[in-house]
């Protein structure tokens, strides 16, 4: 990648609906050399899609929170992955260093749902215990492009 893909990219991040027109004329390209490099992007994986970012307050999902998950033994990020992906108010989770196996982020509508979720999390199989933190307020979110 050099500096006009990531400029183009930058572009995309930004607003993934922004038209070739548009990119274009952000980094100094036609409307067609912006697509051919776009094009070549979307190729190498460099971009991978494209999503709609939801505010999840508009969906009803006020209450936030992190928590980590400590494991039973030994436990494969495969195995994990599947059991928490059927939890629908986990909406991130990866592996992490520390005394953590995991690191979970939830959205629920309100505390008794969040706590629903976590005596979810609670009874899945390789779970021994976890630790949780409330959201009060974002102070920051960069979103992650």
């Amino acid at each position: 990648m050099d500096a006009i893909d990531e400029a183009i990219v930058r572009v995309l991040v930004r607003d993934a609906r922004a038209t070739f027109l548009e990119i274009g004329e952000k980094v100094g390209l036609s409307a067609s050399a912006a697509k051919r490099r776009f094009d070549r992007l979307v190729e190498t994986g460099a971009v991978r899609g494209f999503t709609a970012l939801v505010d999840p307050t508009v969906l009803g999902w006020r209450t936030e929170a992190y928590v980590e998950v400590f494991c039973k033994g030994t436990v494969s990020p495969a195995e994990l992955r599947r059991s928490l992906e059927r939890i629908p108010e986990v909406v991130g989770a990866c592996t992490v260093t520390g005394s953590a196996d995991a690191l979970l982020h939830l959205l629920a509508e309100d505390v008794a749902q969040l706590e629903g979720a976590l005596e979810r999390v609670r009874e899945e199989r390789q779970v021994d215990h976890t630790e949780s933190v409330i959201v009060l307020s974002r102070l920051i979110d960069r979103g992650r492009g």
